[in-house]
């Protein structure tokens, strides 16, 4: 497997620009955010499961909490994660299986890749519920194959590294697999309880 970031275009109409998971959590720690790169590339995958493209201002605003609006670094970090929304959304509705959660590169090493994966996660499942929780939602998420995915990212939040890293390699790859084909089930999943989007 190639590299572990999201490193395609990002906006490439508007700015040309690649976004990585080293951008993206470089301008969230100047912005003074309580979140990470892989936390909120998480949570967006699953708000945007839930509630679709109209997740975009509740999402910025619960990783931009507490940050200075006025700070010119939070701006640039704000325009980051509007391509960064943009970018998942369209993968996850295009479903030609381009979707990856946003990672450190191959060369960032297990142990901080690791993390990173369990962060995803976290983000991930929080995003399931930080939207709305009407009964629909909660009857699909308890069902299969659904309850599964989630017992298994859940079991993911736990992952450590151990002292072969070889092993921890292959495992931390079939790992990222399952995890870009499962958020990308979950959004196909949870289509008719998301609110129709504009074509």
């Amino acid at each position: 497997m190639g590299s572990l970031s999201l490193a395609v275009p990002i906006g490439t109409k508007a700015t040309g620009m690649h976004i990585q998971h080293r951008t993206i959590d470089d301008a969230l720690r100047r912005a003074g955010s309580n979140w990470d790169a892989a936390q909120s590339h998480g949570l967006v995958s699953g708000r945007l499961a839930v509630e679709g493209q109209q997740a975009g201002a509740a999402w910025l605003g619960q990783i931009l909490e507490g940050t200075d609006e006025l700070n010119a670094s939070r701006k640039e970090c704000e325009g980051l994660l509007v391509a960064l929304f943009d970018e998942t959304h369209r993968r996850l509705s295009e479903r030609q299986s381009g979707f990856t959660p946003l990672l450190p590169d191959d060369d960032d090493g297990t142990a901080s890749r690791t993390e990173a994966l369990t962060h995803w996660c976290e983000g991930f499942l929080h995003g399931l519920v930080s939207g709305k929780h009407d009964d629909a939602l909660k009857s699909r998420l308890a069902g299969d194959p659904l309850a599964d995915i989630i017992k298994d990212v859940l079991h993911i939040t736990r992952a450590t590294v151990s002292d072969d890293d070889e092993d921890d390699e292959e495992a931390l790859t079939e790992i990222v697999e399952y995890l870009r084909v499962a958020a990308q089930l979950v959004y196909e999943e949870l289509a008719d309880i998301r609110p129709a989007e504009a074509v």
